[in-house]
């Protein structure tokens, strides 16, 4: 007769998510993770609102454009409202929002709100929709926040994936085993 056990979990085995603290713990200054911080909500927030503005105009996302007074207010406001916020915090000079992960996550949020619309910026014409340059600027962006994620911490990015390699290997081989 065959039965199976499940796997220890003893105090051996450290969460994941820990993992990866002690790891930004080790290898990430207060500047690198502050960094970090901001290309990933760059990142994060410009896929959002390309994913957002697609489903609004396609008509399969439950929302509509905002607007004040009949007039479109394009994101690109609410990212420059987002800096002039941060700008305000920096000329204040309080010491406890430097370097911030609520900070350098608006800045990064706020700055991808600009990006995401600076063809519109640059011609001063509604032209987010035309195919020209739409394709490189996403693309480009894109990169620009996975490079800068990476670039701003190279060490820790390593050691996530050893970590990551040897904690899946380790899943796998300490799966069902089968008593004799």
């Amino acid at each position: 007769m065959r039965t199976t056990t499940t796997p220890r979990r003893g105090p051996a085995r450290t969460p994941l998510v820990r993992r990866w603290r002690q790891a930004a713990d080790r290898h990430l200054n207060p500047v690198q993770r502050s960094l970090l911080v901001t290309w990933v909500s760059f990142g994060l927030t410009f896929g959002a609102v390309r994913v957002i503005t697609h489903g609004i105009r396609g008509g399969w996302l439950p929302l509509g454009n905002v607007s004040a007074g009949g007039e479109h207010l394009h994101h690109y406001n609410f990212g420059i409202a987002t800096l002039a916020g941060l700008g305000l915090i920096a000329v204040r000079g309080d010491e406890r929002a430097v370097g911030h992960p609520a900070v350098a996550a608006a800045y990064g949020c706020g700055t991808a709100l600009i990006c995401d619309e600076f063809a519109l910026l640059l011609d001063l014409q509604d032209v987010y929709w035309a195919k020209q340059g739409r394709i490189s600027v996403d693309l480009s962006l894109g990169v620009l926040s996975v490079l800068g994620a990476y670039l701003t911490a190279r060490p820790f990015w390593h050691e996530i994936g050893r970590i990551t390699g040897r904690h899946l290997a380790s899943a796998a081989t300490g799966g069902v085993r089968a008593a004799a």
